[in-house]
């Protein structure tokens, strides 16, 4: 059925195109005008004379003066354009190109077996999302403030919120969990999304603190460059890129992105 209503669609949009393909073929041009106004005319005088308002004479002079004209106007030999079949081919060329393209392009890249996903359905799995994550939340609120498993649910929750595009639900969650305990891979991914989010003044005190534990820490350093550089220092920035780079392995699979970075410092 969902082929059908897209092969609708596209008959819809190329209606126009068909239509000015196949129409019957309008003047163009002052040399048509001239040609479509010698002949009628022509016609004019012969109904003229058929009904007796032009005398026989005055009808043979006026046809072969009208006939003169039609013989020097330029281009009378043709009745059509030069190009006229040219851009008719081209018209029947994207006619059906343009369907057969778009569908080279779908099977190629798009994904067929993926099941429809109505709106109504994805409001009410948004909605289902909303009340595990908020009973999840009541939960956190009511457990033991120093267990890890505590902590773990705060984790959970951040990635939860972060996978829904909530940022500052997200931030608030990871930072409950740190607040437990400390951790340098936790602290990372909490100092990225607050630099994404322009918080940089915290992202950089967490990632001081991480860098105490791990001051090697190739992620911790791209990030610490990252918050510098957001932060209006592009000197400091480039100085702890170009560190990373010279202590980094050739063949560390992040070199492209740091390189790139410096790249665009000013």
């Amino acid at each position: 059925m969902i082929w059908l209503m897209f092969l609708g669609l596209a008959a819809l949009a190329l209606a126009p195109l068909g239509w000015t393909l196949f129409r019957p073929a309008r003047l163009r041009g002052r040399q048509e005008a001239d040609l479509a106004l010698y002949r009628a005319q022509l016609a004019e005088l012969d109904r003229e004379a058929a009904i007796g308002r032009l005398a026989p004479e005055a009808h043979r002079a006026a046809t072969v003066e009208v006939q003169r004209r039609l013989l020097a106007a330029p281009g009378a030999a043709a009745s059509e354009p030069a190009g006229s079949s040219r851009s008719a081919a081209f018209l029947a060329a994207v006619l059906f190109l343009a369907p057969a393209g778009g569908l080279g392009i779908y099977l190629w890249r798009g994904q067929p077996e993926i099941p429809a996903a109505p709106y109504v359905e994805r409001q009410a799995a948004a909605a289902r999302d909303d009340a595990l994550l908020g009973q999840l939340r009541a939960r956190l609120a009511q457990a033991p403030a120093g267990a890890e498993s505590t902590r773990q649910g705060w984790i959970l929750l951040g990635n939860a919120e972060r996978g829904r595009g909530r940022a500052e639900a997200a931030i608030e969650a990871w930072e409950r969990a740190l607040a437990l305990r400390f951790e340098g891979p936790l602290a990372a991914e909490l100092a990225e999304l607050q630099i994404t989010q322009g918080a940089v003044e915290p992202a950089q005190r967490l990632l001081a603190r991480a860098l105490l534990e791990a001051p090697k820490e190739p992620r911790l350093r791209y990030l610490s460059g990252l918050a510098e550089a957001e932060a209006g220092r592009p000197a400091s920035a480039r100085s702890t890129w170009r560190a990373l780079l010279d202590e980094a392995p050739a063949d560390a699979p992040w070199r492209g992105v740091v390189e790139r970075r410096l790249r665009e410092l000013p």
